[in-house]
């Protein structure tokens, strides 16, 4: 299929812009991501509602266009110096110095509802999604993908998911199987634990990067009563004496960083910051994964598309053709969760057993993702590149973290970027499985299913960090966050202390407010949050639809 150049790229009758006068809406929605986007255009199925969608950025495909477009662009970009940022498509926020990670500054519970038990949450997770199964003409034949269709909707869309042409070959697998990590049948059944490809969003015609941009506001081009409003930043949310939002709702989906923020901004958060809604919680109990690297030579072809310029010409202009090779694909598409086995466990002192007795027995601590590429320091991943030779990577990242970080604000403007402090590896907890987290990848790197493939020592950090003091060290100078910040706003029951939402996302002491996205979770999830963002987003739509028709 030929590259769609300019398709779907445009607003068309979506696009609005600031006249200077009063525009009124019965919905006004901060933040055109993951979760904004679908409430928007979910709200907007009502013809008799009117709803604006605030986003202060423009569109990736054209601002980056075209790498944003494939499922690779997921993972340039992402270092941890700001040098490394793309102000086309990132707000260059740069946290505060982390005592975890040797002081490296870098780019960067329960809820009492029923409605969140897994059987009646489950439908959320497959409203939104179009499945298609992997395409086994174009994969490698080494390379089948397990999956359960039980776990997706027929009726389901307009977000596509599916699977990568290009993928990496099983011999992970037989890796993983030697240190005792078994393939599962698939990670979208409700259990992580295992090894298995991962469907991704991915539109399979043509396979491009299946975004809530490309997918749900797409699909409502021709609504009427939906206006877009591009480039344009949300300042503050008005209250009037009464403590009611200025309009039916105010929905916040600024993510982790900004829904916080724009709410100290006007004026509710803890009290030592403001004045005028004291909230306390606004802002802390953020969440995130944290990972690491470990690298070795492999004397297999493997994607060169960062340190090899022809090769990766070559290769988009194969997927602007064909749609195939390494752009199809995310970066990672074997992935595995595990508990910390005894051998490595039997190390953790007994006050880091018992705080890990916080999360369920189902509940994986680790995370491993296999590239098949090299990938190194976090600080420029894309710019700290061998020159020559194919590399195999295995990152092995912290997802049951008990470090909390917070975010608060630089001043009372919101142009003013917040300051962002997530504690990477503050817990000894995060530290212990950090550290097994890594012996495992080397377990894993050395067994003896992976020796036709692995040919040379550890390239990075290398075999000269042999104790754990020294691996530690070399941890907290390569380090990073997997961009998966959380829980900020967290949800609660109205009598939780740490609250700053109810479970239908509206915020504890005012009127018409929400908030909606990854930073309203109670907990972070140990898989990747964005299925439940879109969860989340389709759920609350449906509670301030039904509200309405009552």
């Amino acid at each position: 299929m030929a590259y769609r150049e300019n398709s779907t790229r445009l607003l068309g009758g979506l696009a609005a812009n600031i006249t200077g006068e009063d525009q009124h809406f019965h919905y006004v929605v901060v933040g055109g991501g993951t979760a904004g986007i679908t409430l928007a255009v979910r709200l907007a199925e009502d013809p008799s509602v009117t709803v604006a969608l605030i986003e202060a950025g423009s569109f990736y495909e054209l601002t980056n266009a075209p790498i944003s477009s494939t499922p690779f662009g997921d993972i340039l970009g992402v270092g941890a110096d700001v040098s490394d940022a793309n102000p086309a498509v990132d707000w260059e926020i740069v946290t505060t110095p982390q005592t975890g990670l040797s002081g490296r500054a870098f780019h960067y519970a329960r809820v009492d509802d029923d409605s969140y038990t897994w059987d009646n949450f489950l439908p959320y997770f497959k409203k939104s999604v179009k499945f298609t199964p992997p395409n086994t003409e174009l994969r490698a034949a080494n390379s089948t993908a397990g999956y359960n269709d039980s776990a997706f909707s027929s009726s389901g869309g307009p977000l596509q998911v599916s699977y990568p042409n290009y993928a990496q070959p099983c011999y992970m697998q037989d890796g993983l199987n030697e240190i005792g990590i078994n393939e599962t049948e698939d990670f979208n059944s409700g259990s992580l634990l295992g090894a298995q490809y991962i469907s991704a969003t991915i539109d399979p015609n043509g396979e491009f990067r299946a975004s809530s941009q490309e997918t749900f506001l797409t699909a409502a081009a021709n609504r009427t009563n939906l206006k877009v409003f591009q480039l344009t930043m949300a300042k503050k949310i008005l209250f009037d004496s009464q403590y009611n939002a200025t309009c039916k709702e105010v929905i916040l989906s600024a993510g982790a960083f900004q829904s916080p923020q724009m709410l100290m901004v006007s004026g509710i958060g803890p009290k030592s910051t403001l004045q005028e809604f004291d909230n306390p919680n606004v802002g802390q109990n953020m969440w995130d994964h944290v990972l690491i690297t470990s690298t070795h030579p492999v004397g297999l072809d493997s994607a060169r598309l960062i340190n090899d310029p022809d090769f990766a010409a070559a290769e988009l202009a194969a997927w602007k053709a064909n749609a195939t090779g390494p752009y199809t694909n995310p970066g990672a598409d074997f992935v595995a969760w595990e508990k910390v086995p005894f051998d490595l466990r039997q190390n953790f002192s007994q006050s880091v057993l018992q705080d890990l007795e916080f999360f369920p027995s189902d509940w994986p601590e680790v995370e491993y993702l296999m590239i098949p590429g090299f990938f190194g320091n976090f600080s420029a991943p894309d710019v700290d590149q061998p020159s020559t030779g194919s590399y195999g990577t295995v990152l092995s990242g912290v997802v049951a973290p008990l470090s909390r970080g917070n975010v608060t604000i630089a001043s009372a403007d919101m142009d003013d970027l917040p300051i962002v402090n997530p504690n990477l590896l503050a817990h000894p907890a995060d530290q212990a499985l950090i550290l097994a987290g890594f012996k495992r990848a080397r377990q894993l790197l050395a067994s003896e299913s992976l020796q036709n493939a692995v040919i040379g020592e550890e390239f990075f950090p290398g075999p000269q960090f042999k104790t754990d003091k020294e691996i530690f060290e070399a941890i907290t100078e390569a380090a990073m966050t997997i961009y998966h910040a959380s829980c900020t706003c967290k949800m609660g029951k109205v009598d939780d202390p740490t609250a700053v939402i109810d479970t239908q996302g509206r915020v504890l002491g005012v009127q018409g407010l929400r908030v909606v996205d990854a930073s309203s979770f109670p907990l972070l999830p140990p898989g990747h949050p964005q299925s439940v963002v879109y969860a989340l987003a389709e759920k609350i739509a449906d509670d301030i639809k039904l509200a309405d028709s009552l």
